[in-house]
């Protein structure tokens, strides 16, 4: 029996062991796409991460005759259990070699962590909260996962549920390409409300950008308020992660919705940057850079986008502006070599985006969970 010793990982060497452990539990998988190893230090850095700044997590490894071979953490999300009026801890980054025993250790540290601080449910997969990676893949192994949306071994389900997790809520994605056109009764619905509301929908002013995220901080955090699992962005959440994006986004896919005026809806779109991400093997230098620049700005070889945040304000929520933003993303997509895109994610309960979705054709092609454990 191999032997295993588990520890909090505290030194940068401890971190660093953290992030590498995915690149050992898929090795062998072909559809895994890890995200860059000098991004993955930021995210990790208590000092750089502004989640820190109002909750907290601990970071677990295991090592096997001192080869670090699994990970957990174990996240106390105080802006969620506020928010929601909950007492809830979280799992994330779980990473484990089919060991239902070892799985069961982890699980068993995360609630231990949680348990101290009064909180009675653990949730998960959370990396870190809804704002972040949510959720385990439940189907569609044979493809690769899109910008930000996670990956993980079929086996993880098993080991969770076989621990005592039960599903605590789907998240869908739904796929949509170009490959028979936009439905013509779709587009006319969307010209009709475009009219009928006075809709004006314009791409982000990258020469404003800092005024723009006050606009997309103002409506992110409206739209969602009612949605299950929401956390509010904090401004540092939204600086902190606009930095990053700024430097990677399409402006043209990036857009906003006003009637008369006011801001009642953004659409962020995001070319599918795992298309790269997964030549370069989660490394920038010393070449991965070069890939980078090669196959984003010169070659241009990214053909799909992600639309990972969409939302309308209470006031015009059932008004339709989201077909008007589904109708112009695509447009201006296939026009700029964008043959599909994701929507990702949706809850399996939102009936107002399911349902638009499908009327335009879109399929859901991937399923996530998210578990709960009540904690005795």
């Amino acid at each position: 029996m191999p032997k295993y010793t588990i520890t909090e990982a505290v030194s940068k060497t401890d971190i660093n062991d953290f992030i590498k452990i995915p690149f050992a539990v898929y090795k062998d998988n072909p559809y895994w796409v890890p995200m860059l190893i000098s991004e993955s230090r930021k995210f990790f850095d208590k000092t750089k991460n502004p989640f820190f700044l109002h909750s907290e997590a601990k970071f677990f490894i295991v090592r096997c005759d001192g080869r670090p071979v699994a990970r957990i953490a174990g996240i106390i999300n105080n802006r969620h259990n506020k928010f929601n009026h909950e007492k809830t801890g979280f799992f994330g980054f779980f990473e484990c070699p089919d060991d239902q025993g070892l799985a069961g250790e982890l699980f068993d540290i995360a609630a231990d962590y949680v348990k101290v601080a009064g909180l009675d449910t653990l949730r998960g997969p959370a990396n870190y909260s809804s704002n972040d990676d949510w959720g385990w893949q439940v189907d569609n192994y044979d493809s690769f996962p899109v910008f930000q949306m996670p990956y993980n071994p079929p086996y993880y389900l098993k080991l969770a549920e076989n621990h005592g997790f039960a599903k605590a809520k789907d998240l869908l994605a739904y796929y949509l390409d170009d490959s028979k056109g936009f439905p013509e009764k779709f587009i006319r619905v969307a010209d009709l409300i475009r009219k009928k509301h006075s809709i004006e929908v314009r791409k982000i002013d990258m020469a404003n950008f800092d005024r723009e995220l006050q606009i997309v901080r103002e409506i992110y955090n409206k739209a969602w308020s009612q949605n299950w699992g929401f956390v509010p962005m904090t401004e540092e959440e939204i600086m902190h992660t606009a930095a990053d994006f700024k430097k990677i986004i399409d402006p043209e896919v990036v857009l906003f919705a006003f009637v008369n005026g006011r801001p009642a809806g953004f659409s962020l779109a995001m070319p599918d940057l795992n298309m790269v991400f997964r030549k370069m093997q989660g490394k920038l230098f010393p070449f991965g850079v070069f890939k980078f620049l090669w196959h984003t700005k010169i070659r241009n070889s990214i053909n799909g986008i992600r639309i990972l945040a969409l939302g309308i304000v209470p006031e015009y929520l059932k008004s339709g502006i989201d077909a008007v933003f589904y109708v112009d993303t695509y447009n201006i997509g296939t026009a700029k070599g964008y043959h599909w895109v994701e929507m990702s994610w949706v809850l399996e309960d939102n009936v107002l985006m399911t349902r638009a979705a499908e009327l335009m054709g879109a399929k859901p092609y991937k399923r996530y969970r998210l578990y709960d454990k009540k904690l005795i």
